[in-house]
């Protein structure tokens, strides 16, 4: 008689997970920041798109519904960055497109620093 065993799960840390969808960005050559703050990680993408991560999930702003009057989200699991990041690599694109004179938000804060000084 043979057993089935539940199989176990070990979820990534929400800072692990964000640089795994941070390295996969890179990899389709899509600029990224990785931080991590209060039990979640944010990976900023671009102006408009961070995408947060609590090691379980990510999850993303993809619109914004004007009949509900609220922001519709996009989410995948952790255990997959590489197909999360093609999605999140779409959303940028699109972002890219919609908003062209904008850039990474490292770019734009080093822009900001040298303008103060």
């Amino acid at each position: 008689m043979t057993r089935n065993h539940p199989k176990i799960i070990i979820l990534p840390s929400p800072p692990e997970a964000a640089r795994d969808m941070g390295k996969a960005l890179e990899a389709l050559g899509v600029p990224a920041d990785v931080h991590d703050a209060y039990g979640l990680a944010l990976v900023s993408v671009w102006v408009g798109l961070v995408v947060w991560c609590d090691g379980d999930r990510y999850w993303w702003r993809t619109g914004w519904d004007p009949q509900r009057e609220r922001v519709i989200y996009a989410c995948h699991s952790a255990l997959e960055p590489e197909r999360a990041a093609h999605r999140v690599a779409f959303r940028y694109a699109e972002l890219r497109r919609s908003h062209p004179l904008t850039g990474p938000t490292s770019e734009v804060t080093a822009a900001s620093s040298e303008s103060a000084s």
